[in-house]
């Protein structure tokens, strides 16, 4: 920022240089030399803060996607079946680009902005003292004028990356139930829907460009330019300064427009990625009852399982179990039937710790759950689930998922007990083969 408001000093003393009686080429020579190196100077310092800004917000970026996302694995599933997967999704992808952009190029330029602003004013006394009038008037009006501007932008970025993830929301349901949709006829009935949804985001982004287009500034800076080189006009009628002067004083006056254009890109760009920084903070912190328990029982299971008044009910609604206690033995078989929605699936995942209860115990081997380390629990447990989902990875590592280094022998043994082994190998890349999302190039079966 100095070496730019070196280039307006030298230009007013090229001027008198010019006009000079008679003319001072060699100091025009050594002005024009000074300026050149001054600004190779500049370029090569921009090169600098712009390179490490940009450095710093990928970091950033990177870091915050990686929190979130340790952060998002370490969450319960009470804290899953509640966060619609679209938002989560728009958090962990868009709020986190935002976070990056809030760095480079948002606090980047208004860093840098914000050294344009002073120079002016700590400048110009050296022409004369009564010249700090104008940009220390305009500096007054600038702040007042940003603080009601961030003030208004503030909750309007906010509902720009709200209606945005209920936008995300809204397509992933669409796209994960999308065999319903098809199956049901109902396309039109989901265009709508998600028009309403794309209708707010858009109605909200407008807004905030409504806000963005009376951005004061943008006229004071006129009024300033105006006001300051009317001034500098007075002050060389009366001769108090030289014509070099006014030229090298309106010079400085144009060093505001960097600042005043910039932090209307900037400002926004800021408080976007804080709206987005907060909402990945809020997913972050979000209270969860699920405790992994490091220092737990890490013994080998035998399969003794006992319920003692167990009761247990998701947020939404009532107790789906209620002062349910029972045993099983090792190497027992139990089948529990009961109706839809009787909590025959609830029961089962209390045992893994898939869900808490709410009061009483689930044991296994005399343990209470809690007092296992979780990881310990759940490697030991194998759910066949009524939903069946598979990664887009190879038939493979799919089967090997709960032990990715099983062996291909253990992968085939297990495929054969399955009475898989056959149709797997009906495929060209056999165990090989990589599957669909969801597993839905495959039988269900």
């Amino acid at each position: 920022a100095v070496l730019a408001a070196v280039v307006p000093v030298y230009i007013g003393q090229a001027f008198n240089a010019v006009l000079a009686t008679p003319p001072d080429t060699t100091g025009l020579l050594r002005i024009a030399i000074l300026i050149t190196a001054t600004q190779i100077l500049r370029g090569l310092l921009q090169f600098g803060r712009n390179f490490g800004a940009e450095m710093m917000g990928q970091r950033m970026e990177r870091f915050a996607r990686d929190e979130l996302y340790v952060s998002l694995l370490g969450k319960s599933m009470t804290f899953h079946s509640l966060q619609p997967v679209g938002d989560t999704m728009a958090r962990a992808n868009n709020d986190v680009r935002e976070v990056n952009l809030l760095f480079s190029p948002g606090i980047n330029l208004v860093v840098g902005s914000a050294n344009f602003m002073i120079l002016p004013l700590l400048v110009a006394q050296r022409y004369h003292p009564a010249l700090m009038l104008v940009p220390a008037l305009y500096m007054l009006a600038y702040f007042l004028a940003l603080w009601q501007y961030l003030r208004e932008l503030q909750p309007i970025t906010s509902n720009v990356r709200k209606a945005f993830g209920e936008l995300n929301t809204r397509l992933a349901e669409a796209i994960d139930g999308i065999e319903t949709v098809k199956g049901m006829a109902q396309e039109t009935s989901e265009v709508g829907r998600f028009d309403q949804d794309a209708r707010r985001f858009r109605d909200a982004f407008v807004h905030q460009g409504d806000i963005e287009a009376r951005f004061l500034p943008l006229l004071l800076l006129g009024l300033a330019q105006a006001a300051g080189l009317l001034h500098a006009l007075i002050l060389f009628n009366r001769g108090f300064i030289t014509i070099g002067d006014v030229v090298a004083y309106f010079g400085l006056l144009q060093l505001f427009d960097f600042p005043t254009f910039v932090s209307l890109f900037a400002y926004s760009q800021v408080s976007l990625g804080i709206a987005g920084a907060r909402r990945i903070l809020e997913l972050i912190n979000r209270e969860t009852d699920l405790d992994q328990n490091p220092r737990g029982a890490e013994n080998s299971i035998r399969g003794e399982i006992e319920f003692r008044d167990v009761s247990f009910g998701y947020e939404e609604g009532g107790l789906v179990l209620e002062k349910l206690s029972f045993k099983v033995k090792p190497g027992q078989t139990v089948a529990i039937v009961g109706q839809t929605g009787s909590g025959k699936t609830s029961l089962v995942k209390l045992v893994n710790r898939t869900y808490d209860a709410l009061s009483g115990q689930v044991l296994v081997d005399g343990v209470d759950v809690r007092d296992w380390n979780l990881e310990a629990l759940r490697r030991q447990i194998s759910i066949i689930e009524q939903d069946i989902f598979l990664f887009s990875r190879s038939i493979a590592e799919n089967i090997a998922f709960g032990d990715p280094q099983a062996s291909r022998e253990r992968i085939e043994a297990a495929a054969r007990s399955a009475q898989a082994h056959e149709y797997i190998q009906t495929f060209e890349h056999g165990y090989d083969t990589v599957i669909g999302e969801r597993g839905v190039t495959l039988s269900g079966g």
